[in-house]
């Protein structure tokens, strides 16, 4: 199945592209979608605990299970002042 992956700020920049597809197994998780971004930039995993996914537009935790067309993004801290 395919999933599109938006990347903002600090993920972007590691990831080296603001959108994304990812092919992954029928019945995969965030997680996995997770991982196999950071088996290709080992960088990410150092951005694990403050990143923040939303699919299709909702804040969800790594075990949330995806869907064929599933969009994720991939949101860094945001700070105000």
């Amino acid at each position: 199945m395919k999933v599109r992956v938006l990347a903002f700020a600090r993920v972007r920049e590691v990831l080296e592209d603001g959108v994304r597809s990812l092919e992954l197994r029928e019945g995969a998780r965030v997680a996995d979608a997770w991982s196999a971004l950071a088996a290709e930039k080992p960088e990410l995993a150092l951005l694990a605990s403050s990143t923040r996914i939303a699919q299709n537009g909702r804040l969800v935790e790594l075990g949330e299970v995806l869907h064929e067309g599933d969009e994720l993004a991939l949101l860094p801290p945001s700070g105000g002042g």
